[in-house]
């Protein structure tokens, strides 16, 4: 299978860098020559908070209290002067326990804590909640590949929780040279997928029965529209030229397959792992794990859901966020704002990613090719252990929150116009 990669990012999913004469303009206007990052113009950003951690995913209350799930504990922020940096910072939680998934719901706190959801009630004028926590969700699976459990709570209080699978591409022996596919794969019965529960029932026990969504390899990005619309991110699946180079080459695999934003709908199923969507050719095609043959044959992929929008490979979309807000300009209300935490294993070429993206949305589907909204968080080539953005949030004021779990900093980005 021929193609060539920079007419695929260039074209066909339009990355809009920002100009110097912009970059230039954002530098005039913001403190701190913007805390970093290239935006677009008439943007500006802060540093929140610095060297806090390792802050996965993100939540502000009414009162714009910032909460940050940091994988061994759980974070409170504030800013009580309104410059735009937080000089109020606590921990919380149980000592050494964290995880990622983090929200607010009317006057709780939900966290991901081990295997559990729990919840700390919200009192007026705390940062910090002195309520115990009360589980709402236990015995969630957390082994194997992905262990993160983030989760987002609708209006209605209707959780949907990210379950990521427990391996690469459900071989009989995962990552391993040329190993197949279990048919079916058994772990979809409680792994890969979206489950659904009640946000204001305390004490549910996990089951394969509350099970939403199938197919989904790890979904870390999830929001819902002010339409009702639920959406994820899907990180594609590694190592195709590793598993089997008689299909792929190094640069393929590189390239291959894309990251996925989906409208979540119930019963669905997005094809982990028996598919996987190759964005060159735009659709989903067959694994070699089930009987591919390099990205020609599509078989049972036919009648699984394709994505919302689709981009680079391995660029691992670790948020997702609707903007619902009214701050920033009519372009971005209701689209998506997504934070890729960039690549590791791209076997051909530098590492990428590591950038906050944004994509248009209108009833459903992607109404223009996504833009790079932020940038400057790491090198280039991918080196060093410099910013990867890995979680979002959207304050009251409509401001976005954007966190860093390689180096502990969350940003605030507003719009001055």
């Amino acid at each position: 299978m021929g193609f060539n990669a920079a007419a695929f990012v260039l074209a066909t999913l339009a990355i809009s860098p920002l100009s110097a004469v912009d970059r230039a303009r954002a530098d005039e206007t913001c403190p701190d020559g913007n805390a970093g990052l290239k935006l677009p113009r008439g943007f500006c950003a802060t540093i929140f908070a610095d060297n806090v951690g390792s802050p996965r995913h993100l939540a502000v209350s009414a009162d714009n209290v910032v909460y940050a799930n940091n994988q061994k504990s759980l974070l409170a922020l504030k800013d009580t002067k309104g410059v735009g940096h937080a000089d109020v910072i606590e921990k919380f939680g149980p000592p050494g326990e964290g995880g990622t998934g983090i929200g607010v719901y009317r006057n709780w706190l939900y966290a991901e804590i081990g295997d559990e959801i729990v919840r700390y009630q919200l009192k007026p004028g705390e940062i910090v909640p002195t309520s115990k926590p009360e589980a709402i969700v236990s015995q969630l699976p957390i082994d194997g590949d992905h262990r993160p459990r983030p989760f987002a709570i609708t209006p209605k209080g209707e959780m949907f929780v990210d379950l990521g699978s427990a391996t690469n591409s459900c071989q009989e022996e995962n990552r391993t040279k040329g190993s197949p596919g279990i048919d079916p794969c058994t772990e979809l019965e409680t792994r890969a997928g979206i489950w659904r529960f009640d946000a204001d029932t305390p004490g549910q026990i996990f089951s394969s029965a509350q099970r939403y969504a199938t197919g989904l390899r790890n979904a870390e990005g999830i929001d819902y529209g002010a339409d009702g619309r639920l959406y994820a991110t899907q990180h594609g699946r590694d190592q195709l030229y590793q598993t089997w180079p008689k299909l792929y080459s190094s640069e393929q695999s590189s390239d291959l397959p894309a990251e996925e934003l989906v409208e979540v709908r119930d019963g669905g199923d997005y094809g982990w792992p028996y598919c996987y969507y190759d964005g060159f050719q735009k659709k989903l095609v067959l694994a070699p794990e089930y009987g591919g043959d390099g990205g020609k044959a599509v078989g049972r992929c036919a009648d699984k859901l394709p994505p919302v929008a689709a981009y680079p490979g391995h660029w691992a979309p670790n948020d997702l966020k609707i903007y619902k807000a009214k701050q920033f300009p009519d372009t971005y209300q209701g689209g998506a704002f997504i934070a890729f935490h960039g690549s590791w294993n791209r076997s051909s070429g530098g590492q990428q990613g590591y950038s906050v993206v944004f994509q248009p949305l209108k009833d459903g589907k992607a109404s223009g090719p996504y833009i790079i909204f932020a940038d400057g968080f790491r090198n280039g080539d991918g080196t060093g252990v410099e910013h990867r953005p890995t979680g979002l949030a959207v304050g009251p004021d409509g401001a976005l929150y954007v966190a860093d779990d390689a180096a502990g900093r969350i940003w605030r980005i507003v719009y001055k116009g």
